[in-house]
């Protein structure tokens, strides 16, 4: 059974290989021992290694070069360093390429990605399959009984592209024949007598270039994330036959790639992995000032942000994670260096110990010289010199030492979960139910519904606990989901099936208060309209019904009832979109201030069975939110109240049962907080009895642990 070690794991990619050997000012085994003496110092207990490099495996095909990472890993072993050991299988060399030309992946139908970046081969190739496999069992039969592997990491990133190969599309149409039969069926299921489409034979489907109809796209995108996910599990698999029982594996996911559906792909490893980059300086200030429309991408802008994807990754396999790559310094390309201000590694990483993280990876060691992220910086700066960030990350180092086990596999609290549909998101990718500032349809429409709910729980001071569609039917009933999350919001769950509708209506009746907001259980499984009435199967628990729905060019105020239960601020606003809420039995929590969507209800509530179900027709503005999500969890279960605007509290519980307080400062100004319970400092161990007022300078943080 796979084992992680009793402390947080830290380190940093390392990339002995990238050592130029043509520069005669540096000797590979001297820098070796510099580089791995430095990690000593700061308190690395890991890296991972080998990723990168296929063509320095295989030079050449056939011909194996296994011997040039032997003295890493003899030198970290020496040294007490671990190491995760990487497939290189995401690099492919240029020979491979040039011997096999039909392995080049294709981003429409015919249409070759060109070579000279990374992942641009069709993975499900067999010739690429071949070679893949080959060179996994090579590297994996001669490091496997290496003592400091701990271990694996399979591929890298996964999912960047769609491929339109040849190969993969008839797969793509094998698979449809298999899950529905004939072609009558899927013309039927996907309502293709539509513009004409009905199929008289499998021949007859179109490839995807072209395609226009939605229920297409979402089976498209459902298989493109399977052809992931198998890739991942077949890489994992062959590991596995060298791997030792201890020794774990995983592959370090960008969520926010195309390609993946993290809590499908995750089932085939033993632990989640990701890779949160993220802006700092002012990026990680708080309050925040990032404009309501930026779009966050591969990388987040704002605290609330990067919490939000640390909560994915924790949602994964609903269990902590590693932290496989993050910011050692500035990210991303020449013309954007933003590195940490003094504090901000320290408070990044706890933030994401505190939701989960066992292993804080930077990457990388040393700022490389030559390629496409000479300026993504490392630990190291391109002199190899310690300097400022490598001070700041030994600081942090010397913490997680102290620390120990006691931070080691948090289970983060939560306040409210929230559901999460990646079919949803895929649909609204390509058939957005919204617009951008210019009219465009705006393929981040799912997460412009999704966060801002997320968001005002996080303004709120609650912790949110992220949980996939798939995950509430298959992980718990709806009577335990009603203890382990009595607040549970459904936006954008638009693509959705009859049965886990079911399980949500059960879940109030269980108990439980369930949120919908908008858009959900609008689509069945197939992302076709429902006929009966909105929100889908779901009408009747909830009290209301619409039929008519708008986009909004700008927001709404939106005003509370007098004497209602949820204390509407004056400056709420709905924005983006108003579902015309007709109420059958539910009672009106706030309006719109306007003269003609002033009709309809903008919140409404009603009891159903032992609990409630509340029905959000809008996305709240930020005002709105924050109070929606205060009155949903009045309180928090780590019992902080009053926190200045700049500060965060998070807690959780430590596998030994201990509870533990992290609670940062995000801004340049001293604050202090009142402690709520009897607390100690776990970095300095002095008590903090409930009462104590604690000081908290610019960018601190301070680990606490209950009594």
């Amino acid at each position: 059974m796979a084992a992680l070690p009793a402390r947080v794991l830290f380190g940093a990619a390392y990339y002995h290989e990238y050592t130029p050997a043509y520069d005669p000012e540096l000797r590979p085994d001297e820098q070796l021992k510099t580089d791995l003496d430095l990690m000593v110092e700061a308190n690395f207990t890991v890296i991972r290694v080998g990723e990168s490099v296929w063509s320095t495996w295989e030079p050449e095909n056939g011909r194996f070069d296994l011997d040039w990472l032997q003295p890493v890993l003899d030198g970290a072993h020496e040294r007490g360093i671990s190491v995760v050991l990487g497939t290189p299988t995401y690099a492919v060399p240029p020979w491979l390429a040039r011997q096999y030309p039909e392995i080049t992946g294709e981003r429409r139908t015919g249409e070759r990605i060109g070579w000279g970046a990374r992942q641009e081969v069709d993975f499900t190739h067999p010739a690429f399959r071949f070679h893949a496999e080959r060179v996994i069992r090579k590297m994996a039969a001669r490091y496997a009984d290496h003592p400091a592997l701990i271990g694996w990491q399979v591929d890298n990133e996964p999912g960047l592209h769609l491929f339109h190969n040849q190969g993969v599309f008839q797969r793509f149409v094998d698979h449809l024949r298999e899950k529905y039969g004939d072609v009558e069926t899927l013309n039927r299921e996907w309502g293709l007598v539509y513009w004409s489409h009905r199929l008289s034979t499998w021949a007859d489907l179109w490839t995807p270039d072209g395609n226009e109809q939605p229920q297409y796209d979402v089976a498209w995108r459902e298989f493109q994330a399977r052809q992931v996910t198998e890739f991942i599990g077949w890489q994992a698999d062959l590991v596995r036959e060298y791997a030792k029982p201890e020794h774990f594996v995983t592959t370090c996911i960008s969520y926010t790639r195309q390609g993946v559906e993290d809590d499908e792909m995750t089932d085939r490893l033993d632990i989640a992995s990701g890779n949160p980059y993220y802006d700092m300086q002012d990026g990680l200030l708080l309050p925040d000032p990032t404009p309501d429309a930026h779009e966050q991408k591969w990388k987040t802008t704002g605290v609330w942000s990067m919490y939000q994807t640390a909560d994915w990754m924790f949602s994964s396999r609903q269990a902590p994670f590693l932290v496989t790559e993050t910011n050692a310094n500035s990210i991303g390309f020449p013309w954007d260096n933003r590195p940490g201000y003094d504090g901000q590694w320290r408070q990044a990483a706890w933030a994401h110990v505190a939701r989960g993280a066992r292993m804080i990876e930077y990457w990388q060691w040393q700022t490389l010289r030559f390629g496409a992220e000479t300026y993504w910086g490392g630990v190291l700066p391109h002199s190899g010199k310690p300097g400022r960030t490598y001070a700041e990350v030994a600081r942090l180092g010397a913490e997680f030492d102290k620390a120990g086990p006691l931070v080691a596999g948090i289970e983060p609290d939560a306040d409210i979960a929230m559901v999460y549909s990646m079919p949803s998101k895929w649909l609204m990718q390509k058939y957005p139910p919204l617009a951008t500032p210019e009219g465009e349809p705006d393929p981040a429409a799912y997460h412009r519904i999704f966060d801002p709910f997320y968001r005002g729980a996080f303004d709120a001071g609650r912790q949110v606990r992220i949980v996939h569609a798939r995950q509430l039917r298959t992980g718990m009933t709806a009577e335990e989901a009603v203890r382990r999350h009595p607040v549970l919001v459904a936006p954008a769950l638009y693509v959705v099936d009859d049965a886990t509708l079911d399980w949500l209506a059960a879940y109030a009746h269980a108990g439980g208060h369930l949120v919908l907001g908008p858009r959900t259980a609008y689509a069945d499984h197939e992302a076709r309209a429902r006929l009966d009435p909105a929100p889908g199967r779901l009408a009747g628990a909830a009290g209301v019904t619409y039929d008519e729905f708008s986009n909004l060019a700008h927001g709404v105020r939106v005003h509370g009832v007098p004497g209602g239960p949820l204390q509407v601020p004056a400056n709420a606003t709905a924005t983006h979109w108003i579902e015309g809420l007709t109420v059958v039995d539910a009672d009106v929590l706030a309006s719109y201030d306007h003269p003609h969507f002033g009709r309809w209800p903008a919140v409404t509530t009603r009891r159903h069975g032992a609990g409630r179900v509340t029905s959000v027709g809008t996305v709240p503005g930020r005002d709105l939110a924050r109070e929606l999500a205060a009155w949903l969890a009045p309180a928090t279960r780590g019992g902080w109240q009053g926190l200045p605007a700049s500060v965060t509290a998070t807690t959780g519980t430590s596998p030994d049962g201990r509870r533990v307080h992290i609670v940062h400062n995000w801004s340049w100004e001293p604050t202090s907080v009142q402690a709520p319970v009897d607390l100690s400092d776990a970095l300095n161990e002095h008590p903090v009895p409930a009462g104590t007022v604690l000081d908290l300078g610019p960018w601190d943080v301070r680990v606490l642990v209950a009594e």
